[in-house]
């Protein structure tokens, strides 16, 4: 593509975009500077995680701690317990750790340069890439799932996903190199076209901008791309997981390792997590006596999905003797005590089969 015919790219999904941007909490409106705070929270939020879900926890976040100096002062395990629910949980250590680094070393104030972002935590090529282009309005190539799609659909890039995402890239990266007109706007603009038009599945494409020149939908490809390749099953593991109750009615509840799936969260007591293959041998917990669990129904599962495995965790209830010590990472809570303990939504949906 020629450099004439790229500014005329832009210039469509800069048009578009000014007609039908969509009104976001993170996003300024038109004449409005945008908050480079609320824009890097933002992107921390969405990564892998839809639009949707993500508005409740951006407002709660951004009335609770305002600026990155706020969340830098905040204590980690309430930045945890606000996040829960999210998923995906090194995000919100990374936020915390990236909000200390931007106070301690940047007085406060984010890097404009987009090497300078990629050094702090948590930030990657595409999260800086988004940051210096729609905080800073910096020429920077962004490239999100939505980008991709209509990559894949202008150019009828065959190959599928995700062995084509390096060629995407360098598609788009074609398109916005040497662009001076309004970068952050243009980065927004091809996302809010495949948000909202070149869509995964039936995409408008009477009402896109792009449509003379698709060569998906000259083609009649527009609903096959982008094609990819077939999914390999997760693993499927099993486990067990516990209601442990006192004489006083308390609930133990375990602080789970820093390091590893739901890092630093708190949650129900566990066996380990195997295969299911390895069923068999699990074994509960060696502070809780085998004979004093009491197996809920069989039908009683928790069923939940993490990025690389499925998991499905049968239910046991136990009371213990007052006097039963337990390791120093399990704490005893009361009802009070556990309206204000956020619990991830794997050990939410236990907890509603308890009760």
């Amino acid at each position: 593509m020629s450099n004439e015919e790229s500014i005329e790219f832009r210039a469509k999904i800069l048009k578009w975009y000014d007609y039908h941007r969509r009104v976001l909490p993170w996003r300024a409106l038109p004449q409005e500077d945008p908050d480079p705070y609320r824009v890097w929270l933002s992107e921390i939020m969405l990564q892998q995680t839809t639009v949707p879900a993500v508005i409740p926890y951006f407002l709660k976040f951004t009335k609770r701690w305002p600026s990155v100096q706020a969340l830098a002062k905040a204590d980690t395990q309430e930045i945890m317990s606000a996040w829960a629910g999210l998923g995906y949980y090194a995000r919100a250590r990374n936020l915390h750790k990236c909000a200390k680094s931007i106070v301690s070393n940047y007085d406060g104030v984010f890097p404009q340069d987009q090497q300078a972002l990629k050094k702090l935590p948590g930030i990657g090529d595409y999260t800086s890439a988004a940051i210096a282009s729609i905080a800073f309005n910096h020429p920077a190539t962004v490239v999100d799932g939505n980008v991709e799609r209509i990559m894949a659909r202008y150019y009828a890039v065959i190959a599928p996903l995700p062995a084509a995402k390096k060629k995407l890239a360098l598609l788009a990266h074609a398109l916005s190199k040497g662009q001076g007109d309004r970068p952050g706007d243009y980065a927004q603009g091809l996302m809010d076209l495949g948000a909202t038009i070149c869509t995964p599945k039936s995409p408008t494409c009477s009402l896109c901008p792009l449509l003379g020149d698709c060569k998906a939908h000259d083609k009649g490809l527009s609903t096959v791309l982008p094609k990819r390749q077939k999914k390999v099953a997760k693993p499927q593991k099993v486990g067990f997981v516990y209601l442990i109750t006192n004489s006083c009615g308390d609930l133990l509840i375990h602080k789970r390792p820093e390091n590893g799936l739901l890092g630093g969260m708190y949650g129900l007591p566990t066996s380990d997590w195997v295969l299911e293959k390895e069923y068999e041998a699990l074994t509960h917990p060696d502070f809780v006596e085998a004979g004093s669990v009491v197996s809920f129904p069989e039908n009683s599962l928790v069923q939940h999905s993490f990025t690389h495995f499925d998991l499905r965790l049968k239910l046991f209830h136990c009371a213990l003797p007052e006097k039963r010590s337990v390791p120093d990472v399990f704490y005893w809570y009361n009802d009070n005590d556990l309206k204000t303990l956020s619990l991830p939504t794997v050990f939410k949906k236990a907890y509603r089969l308890f009760h």
